[in-house]
């Protein structure tokens, strides 16, 4: 009888695909005439807004904007004061073993070096580099063997599971709210936010998205050195369209804020009038459950078996991460006598590190603490900190892929002595994925015939250990698997102990 294959096809990962990127960092600054001139730069802030990743085979391209911001002391008053400009980019990465597109595209990364002077009092020179190190897993879409028919074909099956990405989501958004001021500001020195979904619905090829920004503003009243801050909830409503939705799909969704703007009202009642415009990333992921049952190993009671093999790789959601953590940075002021102004912190991308026998996540972190010198100048002191996210994974750090978004929710610094403590609250939202690799059957053939048993052999005994298989036996000896459990009364094909098997003859 002829050999028949069967076949479908599943949706598969590749190996991922790492390359590092530069962005170089090249522009001048003017300070507009509504700003007070330069007198010293305190520092100097970049960071990437990417708004869209696109992978083909053998690249991938991203496009954003650096947004560079800078803070100054003034020359006149000493007031704390910033400016900023965004600086577009579009990158095309190189990824040579990248067979597939369509995949997850992950960008991460950190300043390699930063330089920031004031040419004269109304210009800012900046220069430096960012590096981005890109990955990318292609989907591929594969032809599985799922069952062999005929010619004295034995198989064994392995039920494939893992989660599809059906949306992988970046979509830019804006969010409005009125905001009043006990008193109109002269200067608005940063507006930073934190994203909170509130409720996801599915609906008839749709995704509903609700929840709110906590946006805080950070602002002088008067001039000089001495801020306040304004907090706000704004809130959103976002509707996206998604195709293939099914009654399994899981959906998570994430909100990063990349800009705040804020627009002061005209008229008798400008104070109170002011429009606080929020635009941010609306991260959203749709994954659905997969399963197919295939072919890892065959062989064939009558022919000799010409089988190969290959692997295949599928994803399983380890973990959908929302955790609040809060890390300290301290150490001794280099002015015991400094005035802690403000406070900022820029966080990096987290990683799997080992932690004992296990995996954790774990980030890095810098606080930027404005301070008031003895002096009467403005510096800036950077401590960086490292925090741990609850929870542990096992294997390697090469088997995961995280999609994660770090924010800072709050931070506080006091002084203790000559002794600084900065307290910063960090929320990591996001995905774990982690990659599962089964060896499966890629091809059969049967041509040629066994040769006939020897006659004189009437029976044979196979000493078996614990832990083995009974279909590998039956393949050393071209034997039905089926037969060697029914002749030895067995009912699970692993040996949980050794045993003395009888191999039965084929007829």
């Amino acid at each position: 009888m002829e050999l028949k294959v069967f076949k479908d096809t599943l949706s598969t990962i590749g190996s991922p695909c790492e390359a590092k990127a530069e962005l170089p960092i090249e522009t001048e600054i003017l300070i507009p005439d509504y700003l007070p001139q330069v007198f010293k730069i305190i520092k100097c802030f970049v960071h990437p807004v990417i708004l869209q990743k696109q992978a083909a085979a053998g690249r991938c391209t991203l496009d954003g904007y650096l947004r560079c911001t800078v803070f100054y002391q003034a020359e006149t008053d000493a007031s704390l004061c910033q400016t900023e400009q965004k600086l577009p980019f579009t990158k095309t990465i190189e990824l040579p073993g990248l067979e597939a597109g369509g995949g997850s595209v992950q960008a991460a990364g950190d300043l390699e070096y930063l330089n920031c002077r004031a040419v004269n009092q109304r210009r800012v020179e900046v220069r430096g580099a960012y590096a981005l190190l890109v990955s990318v897993a292609g989907v591929q879409e594969q032809e599985l063997i799922t069952t062999l028919s005929g010619a004295g074909a034995e198989q064994q099956l392995v039920t494939l599971s893992g989660m599809r990405s059906l949306a992988a989501i970046d979509k830019l958004m804006t969010a409005e709210e009125e905001l009043t001021f006990p008193q109109p500001p002269q200067a608005v020195l940063d507006i930073s936010g934190a994203g909170t979904v509130q409720d996801v619905k599915l609906i008839s090829g749709k995704a509903v998205v609700k929840g709110e920004i906590a946006a805080t503003v950070v602002y002088r009243a008067e001039a000089g050195y001495r801020t306040e801050q304004l907090k706000k909830a704004v809130p959103f409503n976002q509707i996206v369209d998604l195709d293939g939705l099914t009654e399994d799909c899981q959906c998570f969704a994430m909100v990063e804020p990349v800009g705040c703007t804020l627009m002061a009202g005209s008229g008798p009642e400008a104070a109170s009038a002011n429009t606080l415009s929020v635009t941010a990333l609306l991260h959203l992921r749709v994954l659905r459950p997969v399963e197919c049952c295939v072919v890892n190993d065959a062989f064939s009671t009558e022919f000799e078996a010409d089988v190969s093999y290959k692997t295949v790789a599928l994803e399983q959601l380890a973990a959908e991460l929302d955790a609040t953590v809060e890390a300290h940075a301290g150490g001794a002021l280099p002015d015991e006598n400094a005035e802690i102004l403000e406070c900022f912190a820029t966080l990096a991308p987290l990683e799997l590190a080992s932690a004992g026998e296990a995996l954790a996540l774990r980030g890095r972190a810098t606080a930027h603490v404005f301070c008031m010198n003895s002096l009467g100048e403005i510096d800036c002191y950077d401590k960086s900190f490292e925090y741990t996210l609850p929870g542990q994974y096992s294997g390697l750090p090469g088997q995961y892929r995280l999609e994660c978004w770090p924010t800072v929710l709050g931070i506080g610094a006091r002084k203790n002595g000559g002794e600084l403590d900065a307290a910063v609250s960090i929320r990591v939202a996001g995905l774990l994925m982690q990659r599962q690799i089964e060896t499966v059957v890629d091809t059969v053939t049967c041509e040629q015939p066994l040769e006939p048993e020897d006659p004189a052999v009437a029976l044979r005994i196979y000493y078996a250990a614990a832990g083995e298989d009974v279909f590998a036996i039956a393949k050393h000896y071209h034997v039905s698997p089926g037969a060697m459990l029914t002749a030895n009364h067995l009912e699970s094909p692993q040996l949980a102990e050794d045993t003395r098997l009888l191999v039965p003859m084929n007829a």
